[in-house]
């Protein structure tokens, strides 16, 4: 088929790791198989994830079908994000600019610190009794 155009795009946050498969449709989002709302019940998580398609004015133009694992359900909203920014950078470069304006196009390179021995999390030391 002609009409078979499909746009790529992988986006990570904290742990999670997103593929999104992007293709000329009516707006319906799968994620792992599930529905959209299913997966993610929070409505101002859904609002992060729908952004860039927000600002390109495509929320009814694409079929979403998204793989996504690892992490939280946050961590992978904004992994999902940016999947669908790098995806949207392929289907027209002009959405590059009002992406960046935004901040959908970088990464989130905040990551959990680790532990350190002797503490109770990475910065949290145990109690300080005096007597």
């Amino acid at each position: 088929m002609a009409n078979d155009v499909t746009y790529l795009g992988t986006g990570r946050r904290k742990n999670s790791v997103a593929r999104v498969i992007m293709r000329p449709g009516t707006g319906v989002i799968t994620i792992n198989g599930r529905d959209f709302d299913d997966y993610i019940p929070s409505a101002a998580t859904r609002l992060d994830v729908f952004q860039p398609l927000d600002i390109t004015e495509n929320e009814k133009s694409f079929d979403l079908q998204v793989t996504v694992h690892g992490g939280g359900i946050t961590g992978q909203a904004g992994a999902i994000r940016l999947g669908i920014a790098r995806a949207l950078l392929q289907v027209n470069d002009d959405y590059r600019k009002p992406l960046k304006v935004a901040g959908m196009i970088s990464r989130d390179s905040r990551e959990k610190e680790r532990k350190k021995y002797g503490l109770r999390k990475a910065r949290r030391a145990p109690q300080f009794s005096k007597r």
